[in-house]
Order: C-alpha cells, then structure tokens, then sequence
C-alpha cells in the first residue's frame, strides 16, 4: 500500500491513475470475496484506507 507521502510526491496525473488502478482492484477483490475466492480479505480493508489517502490528498492540493 502507499504511505501518504508517496502519494504526495505523485503529480496529479499519476494521483488520478493510481485511484482508478486501487478501485479496479477494489471491484475485483469484492467480486473475489462474494464468490468465495478470496483468501486474504484484509486486502479490501487496505485498499479502501489507500483510495481515502489518495482522495483526500487530491482535496487538499486543489483547496476545496
């Protein structure tokens, strides 16, 4: 997972793939865990804490 600091060396083009990149991997990983085939589903915890990071990094660069 990225640490808030590597997030805030990412420009914003970089910010904006990288959220798109964790909530396929989000999509994927409930899919896995609705059909039974997921075996660390602490992963989607992560995942979830890593998309807010990203997000709320893009909140305070752009001051809304």
């Amino acid at each position: 997972m990225m640490k808030a600091k590597e997030i805030r060396d990412l420009d914003a083009g970089a910010m904006g793939q990288k959220l798109v990149d964790y909530r396929k991997e989000l999509f994927n990983l409930r899919f896995q865990h609705a059909t039974a085939q997921l075996e660390n589903t602490q992963r989607i915890k992560a995942v979830r804490r890593t998309i807010a990071r990203i997000e709320t990094i893009i909140q305070e660069k752009t001051g809304a």
